[in-house]
């Protein structure tokens, strides 16, 4: 199994050479996986030689072969390269790191992307399967997920962001405090849930929007968040 870094080393040079027949230089590897020296690099490289992905050509300058690529490998450069997506995996809440994550193909579940949940103004309620999407089991653990794509801006002090996909242990209860998947008459939202005397608050995470009050039967809980994947363009 290789680390993110050198997933994403093996995938830059991979899609260079695809597109001009030439290895990337080891400044434009320096600069595309954000490391400080080129001596990270070099040692990328020598891990990656040592797991027989790439191969060095002897008397030719920038020369690297690629050998074999890991399995389910994304054709795609790393965050400064040319962008289809890789996803960035995050267990609970918190900003996300600056590089993405690549999990092993061996260690993932997909799970079904039910549609778009609000985080925001409440929108329509989750839909059917509309795609899968590869999740690490190590965010997981007993149960049934499903996945939803985020729309709104109410809960970036979570580090959730618009067009994050959070990932949801369905079930229909949960502790004051945790992030769930409200079902307020017909519409869905994510909000932090807090349960106050009879009453049940759904929190916003941005003090732009206003915490909303519901009867304890106005609100159905129909998961909770245990994890969130970010894609970056």
């Amino acid at each position: 199994m290789l680390t993110r870094k050198q997933h994403e080393l093996l995938m830059f040079i991979h899609e260079r050479i695809k597109e001009s027949g030439v290895s990337p230089s080891f400044d434009e590897m320096k600069e595309a996986l954000d490391l400080a020296s080129k001596s990270g690099i070099h040692r990328l490289i020598t891990a990656l030689e040592e797991r027989g992905f790439i191969r060095r050509l002897a008397h030719r300058a920038r020369a690297l072969e690629v050998i074999k690529l890991p399995q389910q490998a994304t054709t795609a450069a790393p965050p400064k390269g040319r962008g289809a997506f890789k996803p960035q995996v995050l267990e609970g809440g918190g900003q996300a790191p600056a590089a993405p994550v690549q999990i092993a193909a061996d260690n993932t579940r997909e799970l079904p992307i039910l549609g778009r949940i609000a985080a925001g103004t409440p929108i329509d309620a989750i839909q059917h399967e509309r795609e899968r999407l590869p999740v690490p089991e190590s965010m997981l653990g007993g149960g049934e997920h499903y996945v939803l794509e985020v729309q709104g801006d109410s809960m970036i002090d979570a580090g959730i962001l618009d067009g994050d996909y959070v990932i949801i242990r369905k079930g229909d209860t949960a502790n004051s405090g945790e992030i769930v998947v409200a079902l307020v008459g017909e519409e869905a939202t994510l909000k932090r849930l807090r349960k106050k005397g009879g009453s049940i608050a759904l929190e916003a995470a941005n003090p732009k929007y206003e915490t909303r009050i519901f009867g304890p039967d106005q609100v159905e809980v129909q998961g909770k968040l245990v994890g969130l994947i970010r894609r970056y363009h």
